[in-house]
């Protein structure tokens, strides 16, 4: 059975310590970069952008994973991929022509992720779960860190996993939002292979010590 992953979220890191924070998780016991970028439409923040993501990618070492929270992502995929992403994450409700948008990324050599709000339901990415290598579950409302963790959570991952197993599929299932020492274990029980924590590691006073707790319980 592969190793749950934990993928901190730069969005909860100190703005003015950056690359401390960077290198902190590059020398943690951390698997990637959870990296949102937000446009204040398709979510109710902004987040940081381009140049914010190019300083993060010089300095990371190991997987960049991006997290789309905005309209139309489709104008933004290269540039992305230019910056170093290698994971590119949509949302499933931000996009029209999500197949089209799925090969478009793939296209520019980056591994392809979903990510569903909080009311959308995982049967919606039947059709098109071979497609799909990460699926995003959204475990509060997006936008903002600090959020309290949706209990239906469990059930979606259970249900998604049934999908990727009747499909034969090789997708991921990440989950973002409320991530903790308290739900980790289960999480990682119900079918979760990658956890996002943002608040939990940066708040935390040893926060590679809290990374490696993580991982510890996720893999218990």
């Amino acid at each position: 059975m592969s190793k749950t992953l934990i993928a901190p979220s730069v969005l909860a890191a100190d703005f003015a310590n950056l690359q401390r924070d960077v290198e902190m998780i590059n020398n943690s016991e951390a698997d990637w970069f959870h990296i949102d970028i937000m446009d204040g439409v398709f979510v109710p923040n902004i987040s940081y952008g381009m140049p914010v993501l190019k300083a993060i990618t010089q300095h990371a070492k190991k997987t960049i994973d991006v997290h789309l929270m905005i309209i139309d992502p489709d104008r933004y995929i290269k540039e992305f991929a230019a910056l170093g992403a290698d994971i590119l994450t949509v949302h499933y409700e931000a996009c029209t022509h999500l197949h089209r948008t799925l090969q478009a990324i793939k296209n520019e050599g980056m591994k392809a992720g979903v990510a569903i709000n909080p009311h959308t339901s995982v049967d919606l990415l039947k059709d098109i779960i071979n497609d799909i290598d990460v699926v995003l579950i959204m475990s509060v409302n997006p936008g903002f860190g600090g959020q309290s963790f949706i209990e239906n959570t469990f059930n979606k991952v259970q249900r998604l996993k049934e999908i990727i197993s009747i499909n034969n599929a090789n997708t991921l299932i990440e989950i973002d939002g409320g991530v903790t020492d308290k739900n980790a274990g289960e999480l990682s029980k119900a079918g979760a292979d990658v956890l996002v924590a943002g608040s939990y590691v940066f708040k935390s006073d040893d926060q590679p010590n809290t990374i490696k707790n993580l991982k510890q319980i996720a893999n218990s």
